[in-house]
């Protein structure tokens, strides 16, 4: 350690007073988001706060924990804070960044041409037209899923499917306000963390297990129907009960609707890149190895969607200023979630975080309840699925997976994989979750106050209900592949 510590100069124990920082900055995340606070402030002043009160030196906590200690040989993994504490993570902000930008920025470029091409609005399309005006809202979420599956950003998801969305909700006379939660249902839960999705929420515990895409295939796709069904079931719960009061479909001043028919793709073609893409990086070869890494096969993706559906794209829309903007958005993407690892690995170094992940992950029961528990609350706290990946990934193989101290693993793998990509599609949607703020208050212009009851029952609580079904799906039945 260096120079002094807030629980030295109090006298106060420093487990209690590590605890009670991190509960401080919990809720300041929570607070300073809804007020609009940008991400870095928030983080860089939550990270004081833990550093101070989990006696961690603040420059120690900055240069070395937030920032990282990735491929410093001076600090290999397992290794020890000053403290005595296991850095389980010691990527911090540049190791993220490092492991995960290509895969930002692939997945942003997939999505920026099936936008350009049109591809997405006639995937929307299609199901909106395969639902009928009575059950539309279901199309909206379908639309997003399959593009999320496809490895679509959820950010760009969200804008390329508002537009369909908004046209729907108006001549389906549903109300406004239920449209955030019908685009996040669909773009960060069930199709987000399925077996084969190809999205970093699968790509953070592969690479940490050694796991494919695709592990906990059979109960993966059966927890993510449940959450589907759970959440369906609810929205068009939510959208009678309304219709019963007599509310509908009240547009806002900044609204536009496409007058006429637009010029689309089949929604066939529109699909080929997506099922290409699904397809070069699960499918496996004679060798056992897929055709294609994650990176490789969503610009190939790109590549498949531009050429196959040019004729779509608008004149005066530039390929070169396309690509421009996809590298801006994922930058600025990768850097927020960056922020909250560099949070997270400062909060493993405080002396009061092991006390929380040794009472969770001693809860009775399964083991798997405790990998969930944990799951959740660390995305809770970080307001990321991915970011909290990030950082629990790590301390769950230490306690269950490969890298135990006695080098013998409590549970397989792919079932610690999947339930934490599942369990990370619950908490990390509170209000303070970026894309919940950008999509509810950024693109659709409503407010938490009015429209987050339903965001929350579908990303929150579905979610929930699907990891519930996973850890026992997989306590009962281990043996399935």
């Amino acid at each position: 350690m260096y120079g002094y510590t807030l629980s030295g100069l109090t006298g106060m124990d420093s487990v209690t007073l590590s605890l009670l920082g991190l509960c401080v900055a919990f809720f300041l995340v929570l607070y300073l988001i809804m007020k609009g606070i940008n991400i870095f402030l928030i983080v860089f002043l939550c990270v004081t706060i833990v550093a101070v009160t989990g006696d961690v030196d603040l420059h120690t906590a900055f240069t070395r924990f937030f920032m990282g200690w990735f491929n410093n040989p001076a600090y290999p993994r397992g290794s020890m804070t000053e403290a005595g504490m296991p850095i389980v993570n010691s990527g911090g902000f540049v190791g993220f960044m490092k492991a995960n930008y290509l895969i930002f920025l692939t997945g942003t470029l997939l999505g920026k041409m099936m936008t350009v091409t049109n591809a997405g609005k006639s995937i929307a399309q299609f199901f909106i037209k395969l639902f009928g005006k009575d059950k539309a809202i279901i199309s909206v979420p379908l639309a997003c899923g399959v593009l999320g599956y496809g490895g679509v950003s959820a950010f760009v998801i969200s804008f390329c499917v508002f537009p369909i969305a908004l046209q729907v909700f108006k001549e389906a006379d549903i109300p406004r306000r239920y449209m955030p939660g019908a685009l996040t249902f669909g773009c960060s839960t069930f199709a987000m963390i399925a077996p084969g999705a190809l999205q970093i929420h699968n790509r953070v515990p592969a690479a940490e297990f050694q796991t494919t895409l695709a592990a906990g295939l059979t109960v993966g796709f059966l927890s993510c129907g449940v959450m589907l069904l759970v959440g369906m079931i609810w929205l068009l719960g939510t959208v009678k009960r309304a219709r019963e009061r007599g509310e509908g479909f009240v547009a806002k001043p900044m609204d536009t609707f496409v007058q006429g028919e637009e010029t689309l793709p089949h929604w066939f073609v529109a699909l080929i890149p997506l099922i290409a893409t699904v397809t070069f990086v699960n499918v496996p070869l004679l060798n056992g190895r897929p055709l294609m890494q994650l990176e490789s096969g969503l610009v190939s993706g790109s590549i498949i969607a531009y050429v196959l559906m040019k004729g779509y794209v608008a004149k005066d829309n530039s390929l070169m200023a396309n690509l421009e903007e996809t590298v801006k958005n994922s930058i600025a993407a990768i850097c927020n979630t960056c922020a909250v690892v560099g949070f997270g690995t400062v909060a493993q170094a405080a002396s009061g975080f092991q006390t929380v992940v040794d009472a969770v992950l001693n809860i009775p029961g399964p083991p798997l309840v405790g990998v969930a528990i944990a799951m959740n609350v660390i995305a809770g706290i970080c307001g990321s699925a991915s970011g909290a990946l990030g950082i629990t990934s790590p301390i769950i193989n230490r306690a269950y997976g490969v890298l135990r101290p006695d080098g013998n693993a409590l549970l397989p793998p792919d079932q610690l994989h999947r339930t934490l990509a599942i369990a990370s599609s619950s908490m990390d949607s509170l209000p303070h979750n970026g894309y919940i703020v950008t999509v509810t208050n950024g693109i659709c212009n409503e407010t938490h106050k009015d429209s987050y009851n339903l965001t929350f029952m579908l990303t929150v609580v579905a979610p929930a209900i699907g990891t519930v079904a996973a850890v026992i799906l997989f306590t009962m039945f281990p043996n399935w592949p």
